[in-house]
């Protein structure tokens, strides 16, 4: 037996690289719980390593995982609170964090104080629940977010992973460990997405940005060919109005004139009736004296028509500037009318419709940008595909290597994996599609997980996949639930080794009811159930050698095991002691 146990472990392949690094990050280390269904109160001590709990069927060991799903933020019903209970509270603490947890917790402002944090979870008999991180209140969704940096629960759903075929792409990249490819992949492809999306807005405005183009080079035509000046329209008003007030000045003072010095003029009328007079001033002195007074007249008359036409000559303007003032007025107002508004406006409008203008037409330059390195980033994140599709043929290459050798000493040697990898459109994740096929049995053709495998399979085949990746992936607890659903005999000791395995990079956590699993526990907790006052309570034990020796023998033999199974349960517990 001995022997065989020294050849199972020496089957085992692990990256030595992963061994020297192995070093737990965080960790649960107790989970605290009161009043969740049959369990009143316990506290429950976790080691780095593997844990291991075991118990009788309905002991209570399926409630230890609902209160871990409690404080990691799933969902949780009323009629998980123990009966006659106002409310459940789970705490766990979880110490020793990574640099990434504690990196979240300070982005949201979470203490973590010598790299530790609790997490709490009340729900009430009502329905209502309360989180809490570190006495501060916290909702269930912040509560997931947290835990899913620290624990990964595998239970039958989990397995729909594995019947998931997009799902196995991050798998088998995870298995790369080289994610710089697919990270300079998605930098040129996220960038191909945003140029795309810029060139489409670009090209679905080009019909209204030509209409607009279109009105703006009207605006520029009409208001440019003026070629106004700010208050210029306003000085034209003043000049052509002065000049209307000229013309009219002008053309009274020549009608004065006129009748002054014309045909039958004043003048002329006055210097008749001068000359009449002129006879009659020796007859008497009044005649003279009236002669005198027209002969003042006559020169007056002459002085006024002389100084009336100065004024004339002076006043009369530039017939053409006066049409040039009308026509100039003409167009301005033309312009104004048809835009309704005045010169200030006007310019403003010249120049806004320049500054657009000249927007839109360097948006067609944009388009051609665009379009030009568009094609150069297809071309750019093609060749980026063509490169992580052929890392990943040979990272395919190394999988199936690697977890054919884990199902093989899972006792499944009879189960051919493949991956089936081929070429498609590009996507955010490459131009690759990725599935796993397996053949259950030997001659048959590989087909989909999905249509295949049963549930025991299933479950080994995660393991096998899990053992491959622990010492890739960033979640430090790894929970299994129901793992050993469907097996027995060698393939459950195998099983257990491998976790024992996994328990050397990640803490491990697993229920079970298999003593060949239940030996590899480097921390073995025992949950029982008894009657006390009446009512069914629940307690976990962390056991010492001689209650691990207790319970695998019951598991091995039954209730009252005899002392060939007591013995034989110690062997096996020091034999896998010396894996």
């Amino acid at each position: 037996m001995q022997k065989d146990w020294q050849k199972n472990s020496e089957a085992i392949y692990w990256d030595e690289t992963a061994l020297r690094k192995a070093g737990h990050c965080s960790m649960l280390k107790e989970l605290y719980i009161k009043n969740l269904a049959v369990i009143k109160e316990a506290v429950i001590p976790l080691e780095k390593r593997l844990n291991i709990f075991t118990g009788e069927t309905g002991a209570g060991k399926s409630i230890l995982i609902n209160g871990i799903n409690a404080v990691l933020g799933q969902r949780c019903s009323k009629e998980i609170v123990r009966s006659g209970c106002g409310k459940a509270v789970i705490t766990a603490l979880f110490t020793e964090l990574s640099a990434d947890v504690c990196e979240k917790l300070t982005e949201l402002g979470i203490d973590h104080e010598n790299n530790e944090i609790t997490v709490t979870r009340e729900i009430s008999a009502d329905g209502g629940s309360v989180a809490r991180i570190n006495q501060r209140t916290a909702s269930a969704a912040l509560l997931k977010e947290i835990g899913s940096m620290m624990i990964n629960i595998h239970g039958q759903h989990d397995n729909q992973i594995l019947l998931d075929s997009e799902r196995h792409m991050s798998i088998l990249d995870d298995f790369g460990g080289d994610g710089r490819l697919l990270e300079e992949y998605r930098t040129t492809f996220r960038e191909l997405q945003h140029t795309a999306r810029r060139l489409g807005e670009l090209k679905k405005q080009e019909i209204s940005r030509i209409e607009r183009i279109r009105h703006l080079n009207g605006i520029i035509k009409d208001i440019g060919e003026l070629e106004l000046e700010e208050g210029e329209d306003d000085a034209l008003e003043k000049e052509y109005s002065a000049a209307q007030n000229s013309e009219r000045t002008v053309s009274a003072i020549k009608a004065a004139v006129h009748a002054l010095t014309g045909d039958e003029a004043a003048n002329d009328m006055i210097s008749l009736a001068e000359s009449e007079i002129s006879v009659l001033t020796d007859v008497s002195e009044e005649f003279s004296e009236l002669y005198d007074r027209l002969s003042a007249v006559e020169i007056e008359l002459a002085d006024i028509s002389s100084e009336l036409e100065k004024i004339a000559e002076r006043a009369e303007l530039d017939g053409q500037r006066i049409d040039y003032l009308r026509r100039r007025l003409a167009e301005i107002n033309k312009v104004k009318r048809k835009y309704i508004a005045d010169s200030a406006e006007l310019i403003k409008m010249y120049e806004d419709a320049c500054g657009e203008l000249s927007r839109l037409e360097s948006s067609d330059s944009e388009i051609k940008e665009l379009a030009a390195k568009r094609e150069d980033l297809l071309h750019k994140v093609t060749e980026q595909a063509k490169e992580l599709f052929d890392y990943r043929e040979q990272t395919a290459e190394r999988f199936v290597s690697r977890v054919s050798e884990e199902l093989e000493f899972l006792n499944m040697a009879g189960v051919v994996i493949v991956v089936r990898h081929e070429k498609g459109k590009l996507t955010v994740n490459g131009m690759d599609t990725v599935e796993f096929l397996i053949s259950a049995n030997k001659g048959e053709e590989p087909k989909p997980i999905a249509k295949i495998a049963s549930g025991g399979e299933l479950s080994r085949i995660m393991l096998a996949l899990k053992s491959v990746i622990a010492d890739r992936d960033s979640i430090d607890t790894m929970i299994f639930d129901e793992i050993d659903t469907g097996v027995s005999g060698k393939a459950a000791q195998k099983i257990g080794i491998k976790l024992r395995e996994i328990g050397k990079v990640r803490q491990v956590i697993c229920v079970t009811h298999l003593s060949q699993i239940a030996v590899m526990a480097d921390n073995h907790l025992m949950i029982e159930k008894s009657i006390v006052d009446g009512r069914t309570e629940t307690k976990v034990t962390q056991l010492d050698f001689n209650g691990r020796t207790a319970e695998i023998a019951r598991i091995m033999g039954g209730e009252n095991p005899g002392s060939l199974v007591v013995k034989a349960a110690e062997d096996e517990l020091r034999k896998a002691a010396e894996i």
